[in-house]
């Protein structure tokens, strides 16, 4: 009988290996976690929104009624597990531009699908003079932000303790597959499961995947007004951290893919900031990050085409938060116990790339 150290080899501790590492604890599996804390991470950039209704159009966000009753009770059970606050569940408030878009957005509200997300409450504008709100604007509810360095932190520290995660620098040529198996580092493992994010582009195993990762800039900036608990968001989200802290964002682009903040992108963030908020601020930060974005904007999750053991969970974008949980249940579910995945997230919708 084939001796195995542990079950799973799970390269990345992003929010996708995260969450495939704790559906796989809660069944009871083994694995070991390999991450590079080193190297960055668009995990740790991202501002960690979920929100249910997304675009201009008010559209409710794909998979929107399994996925947020999942992501709440996942993270609230790992809140408990783990000891700390990183789930802060906020309204989005959404001003309007115009008076065709409050007519528009009110009249999409009787929609069954969309009005569980919007708040019968009075418009709370009034309470947020610093949000250019001249023709009133819209509560989403069921929505907020994931501390995901704070989640990313404590769940680390909680593997660490437990010999599940290795510290380390990981290059595909340092893993060695068989027909049973793979080894890493001297020890050996039924499967891997490669969570890289953007470092996916490198992986010889699976850079033949659609991938099309666009970079994003965020700022934080400290304002005079004091805020409310409301995310605002019209063209670009307002995260108030704090009292007087907020972050902001996002830039996309897609040349140079790089880490780097740029001056273009502050500016342009700041230019429609601007037309946001009636308050004065202060520029005390910016960041960068690549997110693992996929053409046809769903995830690439499954088995190679070729070999059994070599797996993937990749390409949540930028709704990552609400995304992991659901489909890191799904993921283990298939690789367990062989149950189908959503064809539309199952990467043999691009086996055809592989071959040809």
């Amino acid at each position: 009988m084939q001796h195995f150290d542990y079950e799973y080899l799970i390269i990345g501790q992003g929010i996708g290996g995260t969450s495939v590492a704790w559906h796989l604890h809660d069944l009871g599996k083994s694995f070991q976690i390999v991450g590079d804390s080193s190297m960055p991470s668009s995990s740790r950039v991202a501002a960690g929104i979920f929100n249910p209704l997304t675009g201009k159009k008010l559209v409710k966000t794909w998979l929107a009624d399994d996925l947020f009753p999942y992501a709440r009770v996942f993270y609230g059970n790992l809140e408990t597990k783990l000891g700390c606050k990183f789930m802060h569940v906020t309204p989005i408030y959404r001003p309007f531009r115009s008076i065709e878009e409050q007519n528009t957005y009110l009249a999409q509200t009787a929609d069954p699908g969309i009005s569980p997300y919007v708040a019968n409450s009075p418009d709370p504008g009034e309470e947020m003079p610093y949000v250019n709100a001249d023709f009133g604007g819209l509560e989403v509810v069921q929505s907020g932000w994931i501390d995901l360095p704070v989640l990313l932190d404590a769940s680390r520290s909680y593997f660490q303790e437990r010999h599940l995660y290795v510290e380390a620098a990981f290059g595909t040529d340092d893993l060695s597959r068989t027909d049973d198996g793979v080894e890493w580092q001297g020890k050996r493992f039924r499967t891997v499961i490669f969570c890289q994010g953007f470092f996916a582009l490198e992986n010889s195993w699976f850079n033949w995947l659609p991938f099309t990762p666009v970079k994003g800039q965020i700022l934080e900036i400290a304002t005079e007004a004091i805020l409310k608990s409301y995310i605002i968001n019209q063209g670009i989200f307002a995260l108030p951290l704090t009292e007087n802290r907020m972050k902001v964002g996002a830039t996309y682009s897609w040349n140079p893919l790089d880490w780097e903040i740029t001056d273009a992108a502050t500016e342009e963030l700041e230019a429609k900031l601007q037309g946001l908020l009636r308050t004065g601020y202060t520029l005390t930060g910016a960041q960068a990050g690549i997110r693992p974005s996929v053409r046809d904007r769903r995830p690439l999750i499954g088995i190679h085409p070729e070999f059994p053991n070599v797996s993937i969970f990749n390409g949540l974008g930028t709704k990552g938060v609400t995304l992991a949980p659901f489909l890191a249940n799904a993921f283990c579910n298939h690789l367990i116990y062989g149950k189908e995945l959503n064809p539309l997230v199952n990467i043999k919708r691009y086996f055809s790339l592989y071959f040809r």
